[in-house]
């Protein structure tokens, strides 16, 4: 409890963004885990570190780190945003919409919201145009999911 310090955790959240913005995602994480260390709570920090994660390719952590923010604060944008270029970065696309949804409902006019969701929808509409030999791969992809590895375990399917 006495490592805690909210004005530490700012300095260092400030110093991660500085890495951030200049392409700097590992010293960028590191400056993210020790703001968190010193403020748990600190829902921002959660969604730059899930960024971060994302442009390290790391889709499992930044949405782990998404999820987070969510359960913070369910009304939370950023976190939604997060969550659906996690499912982006995991080729999950129609998760991904479903977390657009959200963000656009809570903020309607949200430029980056927009842009998201019309880059998966297109995504998603490309893929279905393109030639079934991408079938296989999608079928793998989609058995690596634990909900649908739930719903091919129901007898009544």
């Amino acid at each position: 409890m006495a490592y805690i310090d909210p004005a530490k955790c700012n300095e260092h959240k400030d110093k991660g963004n500085e890495f951030f913005k200049a392409g700097d995602f590992v010293n960028a994480l590191k400056e993210f885990e020790e703001a968190l260390r010193r403020d748990p709570s600190n829902i921002a920090v959660y969604a730059n570190r899930s960024a971060t994660y994302t442009k390290l390719m790391d889709a499992a952590r930044a949405l782990s780190d998404a999820e987070h923010c969510i359960k913070l604060d369910d009304k939370f944008t950023k976190g939604w945003i997060r969550k659906a270029q996690s499912h982006q970065l995991n080729k999950e696309y129609h998760k991904a919409m479903e977390a657009w949804q959200k963000a656009l409902a809570l903020e309607p006019e949200n430029a980056e919201c927009k842009a998201g969701f019309t880059k998966t929808m297109q995504t998603i509409q490309s893929s279905s145009h393109a030639s079934s030999g991408n079938d296989q791969e999608r079928m793998e992809h989609a058995m690596a999911d634990p909900e649908i590895q739930m719903i091919m375990r129901d007898p009544s399917v």
